[in-house]
């Protein structure tokens, strides 16, 4: 199941973070599961609610993390997830098992009937304030498969949040976005420095500005524009033509390569070429645009 077919559009969806309290075992742990259970399911309704497009369970409260998450979280992890479900049952829902406990998500989203769970350190190392994190893709994707679990769909985390990224800090956040998607990311999370803060919206971009070679969604792959164009029936192709044409029949071309030089010289008419591609893939096709440096 692609993002599109799990959340009904691409753009703007809003996931309700479901933080549950102190798990047993933990230091700060003062609930039993069934009361942090319930809370977690009334948290849930909330969202619901409140509208928004789906939920994410995780045991943000298990301070301080660790990389050796034991067998207790990940059962306690289990029961809570499967009770959000059993209380939002037509929202999607997914899992996060701090700190780095991938494997253990994918078995519970397995087991609990979820749909995505959010991986740190899927692409590159980094070191966090748990300690070294090394990059999961490989042993992560083979044990889903060994567990009957390739529905579930994985979000990574890019140079994630409260870690230092010095050993790959000549990998910009563009580069390390397109190694989770080659190493068959379902969607990809950028966060700010810390809970709590924005993304930085020029990395959204992979650049200050950065160059359209933008791609649509379909069945979970991204293709370029000119394929796009290229698979378009004819008709649409025409629409697409007229449009564009509107916007250079005044200038003075009589081939191709004329026309290529001219518009590739004047920054206006390339943003306005640009607007009605983006406009026409975005509406007509209801596409995702990406941006690369």
């Amino acid at each position: 199941m692609t993002f599109l077919k799990l959340f009904g559009r691409l753009k703007s969806v809003v996931i309700g973070m479901v933080h549950v309290g102190a798990l047993p075992g933990t230091p700060r742990s003062s609930l039993p599961l069934t009361q942090i259970t319930d809370k977690a399911c009334h948290e849930a309704e909330i969202y619901k609610d409140a509208g928004v497009d789906g939920l994410i369970v995780e045991n943000m409260h298990d301070l301080p993390y660790t990389v050796y998450v034991g067998p207790e979280i990940t059962a306690a992890m289990a029961v809570i997830s499967a009770a959000v479900k059993h209380t939002c049952p037509r929202l999607p829902l997914g899992i996060q098992i701090l700190c780095s406990a991938n494997q253990q998500a994918v078995a519970v989203a397995l087991a609990a009937g979820l749909d995505f769970i959010r991986v740190e350190g899927f692409v590159f190392s980094h070191v966090a304030d748990e300690g070294m994190i090394n990059a999961c893709a490989g042993d992560l994707l083979r044990y889903r498969k060994q567990i009957g679990a390739q529905h579930v769909q994985i979000f990574a985390d890019i140079k994630k949040k409260h870690s230092a990224h010095a050993l790959t800090a000549d990998v910009s956040i563009s580069e390390t976005a397109k190694a989770a998607e080659f190493f068959l990311a379902d969607g990809i999370v950028l966060t700010g420095t810390a809970t709590g803060m924005q993304a930085d919206p020029k990395e959204l971009k992979g650049g200050a500005v950065g160059g359209l070679f933008g791609a649509w969604m379909t069945a979970g792959q991204f293709k370029p524009i000119p394929q796009i164009i290229l698979e378009l029936p004819p008709a649409e192709q025409q629409k697409l033509y007229d449009d564009a044409f509107a916007i250079i029949r005044n200038l003075d071309w009589t081939d191709a390569a004329q026309l290529t030089a001219l518009v590739m010289g004047n920054a206006a008419l390339q943003q306005k070429l640009a607007a009605v591609l983006i406009n026409y893939l975005s509406h007509e096709l209801r596409a995702e645009i990406r941006y690369g440096d």
